[in-house]
């Protein structure tokens, strides 16, 4: 599966992705001391949704777009955020994952990008200029765990590839394992696309028996049953996710739901712990 950022920019997983992450972070924040915000496969930061490869799949009618005549209040600060990167009503441009979380980051926090397409990693560069941001241009995996632990104590690794390698499940369950042994109390967030239940099913299995205590799963499914060859919605995994973000994630997943719904479809967002 080749899921990379600019051809699905602000589709119903960005969506989906993008008001957890802002809602993760910010539940962090409750707290004053600082955060390290690490992002290992950061694309190229914003994103032309009129654009060539946004424009062959067109997936943004279908995401952000929805988001945006949306009046749900729980999707507020998901429109801001998006709505800061463009001038008019509606959204032409469309900020990756780094952008929304340089937009969170308070004066105590850092942020650090890495980006290995040098072509991207050269685009993510100018984007993030006047941000704090740092940017790397490494392997992800390596950069995942030469990162931790964080120079602060709390912090946030993002993990978002484009599953272009037929590896990257198990690159993904090889150095969480890793990274969870010199971090154990730090937050992840991995996103994942959905194509067969089966096979993130069998991951999932693979990942419970790492027995990490506390590991959330969500995962957003478009249609009612399962489509065939196509993309069928998307996951997140959430390792140490604070009380305060998964207290407030029901109305917020069903707000997501109820707006990104395919037409004659109600879709799901389930939940939940994978432990032995």
């Amino acid at each position: 599966m080749n899921y990379r950022h600019s051809f699905h920019a602000g589709n119903s997983a960005d969506v989906v992705k993008h008001s957890l992450l802002i809602a993760l972070v910010r539940a962090l924040q409750q707290k004053q001391g600082a955060l390290t915000l690490i992002d290992t496969h950061a694309g190229c930061g914003l994103y032309d949704l009129g654009g060539d490869d946004a424009q062959r799949t067109g997936e943004s009618t279908h995401g952000a777009l929805r988001a945006f005549v949306d009046l749900n209040p729980l999707l507020n600060d998901y429109r801001a955020a998006v709505q800061a990167v463009n001038l008019g009503a509606e959204p032409r441009l469309y900020p990756g994952s780094p952008q929304f979380m340089a937009q969170l980051l308070r004066p105590q926090d850092f942020l650090i990008l890495n980006e290995k397409h040098p072509e991207d990693a050269y685009t993510l560069r100018g984007v993030m200029r006047g941000t704090a941001a740092a940017v790397h241009e490494r392997d992800a995996y390596e950069f995942w765990l030469a990162m931790l632990p964080p120079r602060t104590a709390r912090g946030v690794v993002v993990v978002d590839p484009p599953y272009e390698q037929l590896d990257d499940r198990t690159r993904i369950t090889a150095t969480l394992a890793a990274a969870h042994r010199k971090w154990a109390h730090g937050v992840t967030m991995i996103w994942y696309p959905l194509k067969d239940r089966g096979v993130h099913w069998r991951w999932k299995e693979q990942l419970r028996k790492l027995g990490i205590p506390k590991l959330l799963v969500v995962e957003h499914w478009l249609y009612d049953d399962d489509q065939p060859g196509i993309y069928n919605g998307a996951g997140l995994f959430f390792v140490n996710p604070p009380y305060a973000f998964t207290q407030a994630l029901p109305p917020l997943l069903e707000a997501l739901r109820s707006v990104l719904a395919p037409e004659g479809n109600r879709g799901q967002i389930t939940t939940d712990w994978l432990s032995d």
